[in-house]
C-alpha cells in the first residue's frame, strides 16, 4: 500500500497509473532529446525514468514556483550523466519551459551534459565526476540536522561509480553520525561505459556490503513504482541509521532493442532508432497494436 505524505504540501500525490503515464513520457522526452543533441546517455536515462516520476510527483517536498525554499527537500545526481530524465522530470514539473529541452548539450544552453547548479532551477549541484554525489549529500543532509531542519535529502548514484572509494569513505562516515535524513538510492543496472559491473569491478553481495557499513538498505524492483514509492516511505521511518535503496533496473528500460545493451549507455539513437523507440514506447514493445 502506498502511504500518504500529508505533512508536505508541495508533494502531488499522484496515482499509480497517472505515475506510470509520467514514467512513459519522461521516457519520450528523452528520446526526443538524444536525438535532437546527437550525443549523450540513453540507457540510464531511459532505466530510472519510474524513480524520477516517483520522485518528483510523489516523494519530493519541493515547490517549482518558490525552488530555493530552505525547507525544501534536496535531490543530488551524482552520476550527472544521465541528466536527461533529471532535465525532462524538472520540466515536466514546471520548473522550466519545454522549448529549453531542445538545447540540450548545445553551446551556451543551461542544459549541458552534467548538470550545473546555478544554471537550472531545481538544479542542487554540479556532477560530472562520478564518485561524489554522495558526499554532496551527506554535506546536506548534517546542515539539515546542525540547523534543525527536517528537510530530507536523496542522492542517486550508477552503480558502476560504486568502484570509487570515495562512495565508501562517505558510506562510513553517513552512518557514523548517523543521518537517518539521508536516502541513497543505487541505479543498480549492473552495466557502466566499458562493459558488465561483475565483469570490470564485481560488487555482489552489495546488499551485505552496505549493511557491514551500517546502512539500513532494501532492494527493490527499480521498474515497480509503488515499490519506488513504498521504499523512500520505509526510509523515512528508519532512525539511527541512513537508507540506501538498491533499485535494480534494466538499461534502456522500454525500448526492445536498447534493453541491457551496454553499447547504449553512452549511445545516442538515429533518427530511424528514435522512431522505432518513440513507437516501442507508445506500444509498450508491440503489446498494443495501432493501425
Amino acid at each position: 500500500m502506498v502511504h500518504p505524505v500529508l505533512e508536505y504540501e508541495y508533494c502531488l500525490m499522484k496515482t499509480i497509473s497517472e505515475l506510470e503515464k509520467i514514467s512513459v513520457k519522461l521516457r519520450e522526452t528523452v528520446i526526443d532529446m538524444l536525438l535532437e543533441a546527437g550525443s549523450g546517455h540513453t540507457a540510464g536515462s531511459l532505466g530510472t525514468a519510474d524513480i524520477f516520476s516517483a520522485l518528483y510527483f510523489n516523494i519530493l517536498n519541493i515547490n517549482p514556483k518558490n525552488p530555493n525554499d530552505p525547507d525544501r527537500d534536496r535531490f543530488i545526481l551524482s552520476n550527472g550523466h544521465i541528466c536527461p530524465v533529471l532535465y525532462a522530470a524538472l520540466q515536466e514539473r514546471g520548473y522550466f519551459p519545454k522549448k529549453d529541452l531542445w538545447t540540450l548539450r548545445k553551446i551556451g544552453s543551461k542544459l549541458q551534459g552534467h548538470p550545473e547548479l546555478g544554471t537550472l532551477p531545481g538544479i542542487e549541484t554540479s556532477s560530472g565526476s562520478l564518485g561524489q554525489g554522495i558526499s554532496q549529500a551527506i554535506g546536506m543532509a548534517l546542515a539539515s540536522k546542525i540547523d534543525g531542519k527536517n528537510y530530507r535529502v536523496y542522492c542517486m548514484t550508477g552503480d558502476g561509480e560504486l568502484d570509487e572509494g570515495q562512495v565508501w569513505e562517505a558510506a562510513m562516515f553517513a552512518a557514523n553520525f548517523p543521518l537517518e535524513n539521508l536516502t541513497w538510492i543505487i541505479d543498480r543496472n549492473s552495466i557502466q561505459s566499458s562493459g558488465h559491473t561483475e565483469d570490470i569491478m564485481p560488487l555482489e553481495n552489495l546488499h551485505a556490503k552496505l549493511e557491514s557499513f551500517n546502512w539500513f538498505v532494501i532492494e527493490i524492483d527499480g521498474h515497480n513504482i509503488e515499490e519506488i514509492i513504498n521504499s523512500c516511505y520505509m526510509a523515512k521511518a528508519v532512525t539511527q541509521r541512513p537508507t540506501a535503496i538498491v533499485a535494480h533496473t534494466i538499461p534502456g528500460y522500454g525500448v526492445d532493442f536498447m534493453e541491457y545493451k551496454v553499447e547504449w549507455h553512452g549511445k545516442t539513437p538515429t533518427r530511424s532508432e528514435a522512431k522505432q523507440a518513440l513507437h516501442d514506447l507508445k506500444s509498450l514493445k508491440g503489446k498494443i497494436k495501432y493501425d
